[in-house]
């Protein structure tokens, strides 16, 4: 994940013309990860809260165990 700070140096770095390359080995990213951040611009990512996980293997005999 790439803080706004690092997002908006990513971006002020393309525009003066550095390569993908030359960017993340400034950043310490990998290349894929600037190249994503490029194309998306300043559109931060949306998180949303996990789904939660399978449910529970005693789920259908609670009632029972009750």
């Amino acid at each position: 994940m790439v803080q706004l700070g690092e997002l908006l140096m990513i971006l002020d770095l393309h525009r003066q013309g550095l390569s993908v390359t030359a960017i993340a080995r400034r950043m310490g990213r990998d290349p894929k990860t600037v190249r994503k951040y490029i194309e998306r611009g300043l559109e931060l990512p949306a998180y949303r809260p996990r789904q939660a996980g399978r449910p529970n293997k005693i789920a259908p005999f609670v009632d029972y165990l009750r």
